[in-house]
């Protein structure tokens, strides 16, 4: 099997964020999924498939699992992409979004990369061996209590009918901390604590080309990251996640328990 390098992934989001700062702020044909604000536009398809289609010519023999086109079988080695994280960002004119890219082989996830074509700032971790922001060496916070904190997170699209919709939590977590600031872009939140930017993220219904990327960066710069209720991450189905410093971790964790605040 063909693997690639930190390098090939880095190059590949960078290529696609150019397609995405050339169609920023134009009129977007603009379509809707499963939900009503579930949207994707000829963009998201478009990058989609400019990422699908040089991965399958660089690996052949790789599995690719993409957002707008799921899965594309070959064999060893498992991609996963996800051209546009932010596409309401994106389609309103927002400029926060990023491209995500992630390779895992039989051990798990051990490249990932988180692209904002706005800001230029490119998130890399490589399993084992740490977590950059263009090119240089990124840590988690060292806030020790939840009043300290500041907090990010996101709701899920079907948020009008699923009364899971996180507003229980989010109400909790803003009366314990600086704030809770809703971003729009689950990678780019993620990668956001794992540069100390923020102390912790959690969400709970997401998919596993919104994190797999952005957990592994997070991890590398030295964050906690399980499910919600403190287990394993699975990068399969519905995933929620939680991600926070060593020290806000448990405090969070203990906040989504419904367990008596500390």
């Amino acid at each position: 099997m063909t693997t690639p390098t930190l390098y090939d992934l880095e190059r590949l989001a960078r290529q696609a964020g150019v397609i995405l700062r050339m169609n920023f702020g134009k009129r977007h044909r603009i379509g809707h999924k499963s939900h009503h604000i579930d949207l994707v536009t000829e963009t998201d398809e478009e990058v989609e498939a400019f990422l699908v289609e040089q991965i399958r010519r660089q690996f052949p023999d790789h599995t690719i699992v993409a957002e707008e086109t799921g899965v594309h079988r070959a064999g060893a080695g498992l991609w996963y992409v996800d051209p546009l994280d932010g596409t309401v960002n994106f389609a309103h004119g927002i400029p926060i979004f990023t491209v995500s890219l992630a390779f895992a082989d039989e051990q798990g996830v051990r490249l990932g990369v988180v692209y904002d074509p706005m800001q230029d700032e490119l998130f890399a971790a490589e399993r084992g061996r740490g977590a950059w922001l263009n090119g240089r060496p990124i840590r988690v916070s060292q806030t020790q209590t939840l009043a300290d904190s500041l907090l990010i997170t996101g709701f899920p699209y079907d948020a009008w009918t699923n009364p899971e919709n996180n507003l229980d939590h989010f109400a909790a977590f803003a009366v314990r901390t600086h704030g809770v600031r809703r971003l729009g872009s689950a990678a780019m939140d993620i990668c956001y604590v794992a540069a100390g930017r923020a102390d912790g993220f959690w969400e709970l219904r997401l998919k596993p080309w919104d994190v797999a990327a952005a957990a592994l960066i997070a991890q590398e710069a030295g964050a906690v990251v399980t499910d919600v209720q403190g287990g394993p991450l699975r990068l399969t189905g519905q995933v929620s996640i939680l991600v926070a410093n060593p020290h806000i971790h448990p405090q969070m964790l203990a906040v989504l328990r419904r367990e008596p605040a500390g």
